[in-house]
């Protein structure tokens, strides 16, 4: 799904114009992103959650010349999903309906027929 995607979803749903919708899903995923950046956690429930997680610089190494190379201290982003989607996720599709089409094995194979 695309940030598109969501913006005809708000159009048709709600009723709103597209720039309305554009301008709501913009501010939405702006607010988020400024939170994040400030290390904010962001948790929407029924949805998850999104985590800033600070990693200790470290030294690495080149595996092509082995020579050692420091990494610098960084921020990650985790995203952990909440129950009641990871529930929804799991949850097993729904049984397509039955049709009233004979089988493969219940057809009559060619040249079976009482010959007239």
């Amino acid at each position: 799904m695309l940030k598109s995607d969501l913006i005809n979803i708000l159009v048709a749903k709600r009723g709103v114009t597209q720039k309305q919708a554009e301008a709501t899903i913009e501010t939405i995923f702006e607010s988020m992103k400024d939170a994040l950046c400030r290390g904010e956690n962001i948790e929407i429930r029924g949805l998850g959650a999104f985590h800033v997680k600070n990693y200790q610089g470290y030294q690495g190494r080149n595996p092509k010349t082995g020579q050692v190379i420091p990494v610098k201290p960084k921020r990650g982003l985790l995203f952990r999903t909440g129950k009641e989607l990871r529930d929804r996720v799991n949850r097993p599709p729904p049984q397509q309906a039955q049709t009233d089409l004979p089988s493969v094995s219940e057809s009559k194979s060619p040249g079976t027929g009482t010959g007239l």
